[in-house]
């Protein structure tokens, strides 16, 4: 779990940008601190108005890197102008990008007492606490514990309760979906969704993170519940997190490079139109250039639509930590060459929808400036833009035309 110190600059819709990523930083486990200097991790949330701004973000940008191990530049000057901090020893994200590089690779980690909450129209249900995994990189293992995993019944009693409560997407969660059961001896993700689609409402569900090596035991009977269940969206969570097996081996992951290969494969045949999801962590301090050549080569070979870039950062009480690192410039290097031909392949994934029609996509959630977040059957993100115009809001099921993109999103119109 990471100490995190956040500072945020400009208007009003980058303090609710910030807002939203320091609820999923303390879903999943981690805390604020007073100053970067007690932080794991930095972000800063970048505004761009006028040039004398840009300056003060790029100083402050500088200031940050020195004063902490790492940091992530996001905001609207990091998007629109990334590249005036190539020199910055940071990342530049997306907003929602942050939470997961801020991870470090690590499982997400609710509370002990985590319930399900319904957050506008949707619905955040965990499934169970804890995993079977024993990375040697993670330090939430000794916060959760090994897996716990309530009943089907009573996870579908509370899918029912947030779907009677008004939530139109359910959020499946926890530190590793695809290992739900293993502690009662049964490998259950797929019966705990087919039952939970069974509920009536219209409403969608997509399911968490799932490491490679607990969907790969039921990976024909869970593509199969994807290809039949239309309330399910069409996007799977699997974080291979290296190319190589010596490193996966280092970072004691329980699959190998074959395996997520083999998870990737049945998708592909099972579905026409899907989202493949995945992480790498960078700069591992065993990663020779073969091996992160071999991670660039993964990616190209599967060409996932959602990629999360994350540098190797060490967390205190880990084996790993225990390890020489590879040096700043090195991994700042390695990340900056995958992170580059992640918007390649994620870009070209969205510039192939232009012109498509999406039927039945959920308006999630209000963007900014009079704009709404959608997500098609495929959970990819499309932005409506002048939504009051459309009468468009939250809930609503609608069917859109993409007529743009932005590298990691769509922008759509109501047919």
């Amino acid at each position: 779990m990471a100490r995190y110190h956040i500072e945020t600059y400009g208007c009003t819709s980058n303090r609710g940008e910030s807002r939203a990523i320091e609820r999923r930083l303390r879903d999943a486990g981690h805390h604020r601190v007073d100053g970067p200097g007690a932080a794991d991790v930095a972000i800063l949330n970048t505004c761009t108005v006028i040039e004398k701004t840009e300056r003060n973000m790029l100083r402050r940008a500088e200031e940050l890197a020195e004063e902490t191990a790492d940091l992530y530049v996001t905001g609207c000057m990091a998007l629109a102008q990334g590249e005036a901090f190539a020199d910055v020893d940071a990342e530049v994200l997306g907003w929602d990008e942050v939470p997961t590089a801020v991870t470090n690779g690590e499982c997400p980690t609710p509370t002990p007492d985590a319930e399900p909450v319904l957050d506008g129209v949707v619905g955040i249900l965990p499934i169970a606490r804890g995993c079977m995994s024993d990375c040697s990189y993670c330090i939430t293992k000794r916060a959760t514990g090994r897996i716990d995993s309530p009943p089907i019944e009573e996870n579908v009693r509370k899918a029912r309760a947030l779907v009677h409560a008004g939530a139109k997407e359910l959020r499946i969660t926890g530190q590793d979906t695809g290992v739900y059961g293993w502690d009662r001896g049964e490998r259950k993700l797929h019966e705990l969704l087919e039952r939970i689609c069974a509920i009536d409402g219209e409403f969608r569900v997509r399911v968490g993170m799932a490491n490679p090596k607990g969907v790969h035991g039921i990976r024909e009977e869970l593509a199969a519940v994807f290809a039949r269940e239309g309330k399910l969206y069409d996007f799977l969570h699997a974080p291979v997190q290296s190319g190589s097996d010596d490193v996966l081996g280092d970072m004691r992951r329980q699959h190998q490079v074959r395996e997520y290969l083999e998870v990737v494969e049945r998708f592909d045949d099972a579905l026409e139109y899907w989202t493949l999801s995945t992480d790498f962590i960078v700069g591992f301090p065993t990663e020779t250039d073969a091996d992160h050549r071999r991670s660039l080569e993964l990616i190209r070979e599967t060409r996932p639509e959602k990629l999360n870039v994350t540098r190797f950062s060490k967390r205190p009480g880990t084996d790993a930590a225990d390890l020489k690192g590879l040096g700043g410039t090195l991994k700042k290097e390695r990340s900056r060459e995958m992170t580059e031909l992640k918007m390649a392949v994620v870009g070209e994934a969205y510039e192939d929808m232009v012109g498509d029609v999406r039927e039945d996509v959920l308006v999630v959630e209000e963007g900014t400036d009079d704009s709404v977040k959608c997500r098609d059957s495929a959970y990819r993100q499309l932005i409506v833009r002048n939504a009051g115009e459309h009468g468009i809001e939250p809930g609503e099921f609608v069917d859109l035309e993409v007529t743009g993109h932005n590298t990691v999103y769509a922008f759509a119109e109501p047919i």
